[in-house]
């Protein structure tokens, strides 16, 4: 197997179980936030949240190396909405300073991998 090629295959199979277990926490924040009845905000960063691990999975079947970059653009959007709603539930004192945090940085981590991911991606497209 070209070396690249493993190594891409590598990488997005870490992106997609970092992203799995990142909607897991989501998940179960949301279920945290609801005990506390708050349902407006966190209902929206539980779509955002979870949808940058679905849109991941939808890019290892994309039609073509272009839908592949459009899918991960569209996850690194949702995760970077999911920020806004952290940083809102931190700043109304819903989530204290260490869940923010924490969560913060799982974020940003995929955030970091997405853009490095549709980086690559691109260039290999422009060869």
């Amino acid at each position: 197997m070209n070396e690249e090629l493993k190594m891409n295959n590598e990488k997005r199979n870490f992106l997609k179980e970092k992203s799995l277990l990142f909607s897991i926490d989501i998940v179960n924040l949301y279920k945290k936030l609801a005990e506390n009845k708050e349902f407006v905000m966190s209902k929206q960063m539980l779509r955002s949240g979870t949808a940058v691990g679905a849109l991941i999975r939808e890019a290892e079947f994309a039609q073509s190396k272009a839908d592949f970059i459009s899918k991960l653009s569209i996850s690194l959007k949702e995760a970077n909405e999911t920020q806004y709603w952290l940083e809102l539930l931190y700043k109304t004192d819903f989530l204290n300073a260490e869940l923010f945090h924490k969560y913060t940085q799982q974020n940003d981590e995929l955030i970091s991998m997405l853009v490095a991911s549709i980086k690559t991606s691109k260039q290999t497209l422009n060869r």
